[in-house]
């Protein structure tokens, strides 16, 4: 289990608890529209680009939680039969994977953030600009791969 302690796994339980507000927004948004629908035969104007904008913001607040508590991107399927070290060395070799792949994609979401900010891109229905959200993603990753590297380093050295 992961140190709850410090100002990096601090950061990505804020981070987690924020999404989990984003998404209990967009389940209860969801169904004030589907309870107008049933009675005014009108939706929540919007409510489809909302819920996507909350659902993908909430998942991305989840990343880095999931990979300071281990629960995602974990395969031990065959290091289960190996010696404790020699595991630790496999999942740290993986967890430094998982820090790349999140670096890089925490860089081009960044890079995305800053060009539909530029082109000034908005949703269809209520002309909501999206870089705020790109960007979010983008630290959504860049908080995951803080993580995984921490993670990475505690598996060196042995501390689990």
């Amino acid at each position: 289990m992961a140190d709850r302690r410090g100002v990096v796994a601090g950061a990505a339980t804020l981070v987690a608890a924020l999404g989990g507000l984003a998404l209990l927004a967009t389940a209860l948004l969801t169904s004030f529209s589907v309870a107008r629908r049933w009675a005014t035969s009108q939706p929540v104007q919007g409510d489809f680009e909302l819920v996507s904008l909350g659902s993908g913001l909430a998942v991305l607040a989840f990343l880095a939680y999931g990979t300071l508590r281990r629960t995602n991107i974990l395969v031990d399927s065959f290091t289960t039969w190996l010696p404790r070290r020699a595991a630790r060395i496999v999942d740290a070799f993986w967890m430094l994977v998982w820090a790349a792949v999140a670096l890089v994609l925490a860089e081009r979401l960044l890079v995305g953030a800053r060009e539909t900010l530029r082109s000034g891109t908005t949703t269809m229905v209520l002309g909501l600009p999206t870089w705020w959200a790109v960007g979010f993603g983008a630290f959504g990753f860049a908080l995951t791969a803080v993580v995984a590297a921490s993670w990475v380093v505690r598996l060196a050295r042995g501390d689990e």
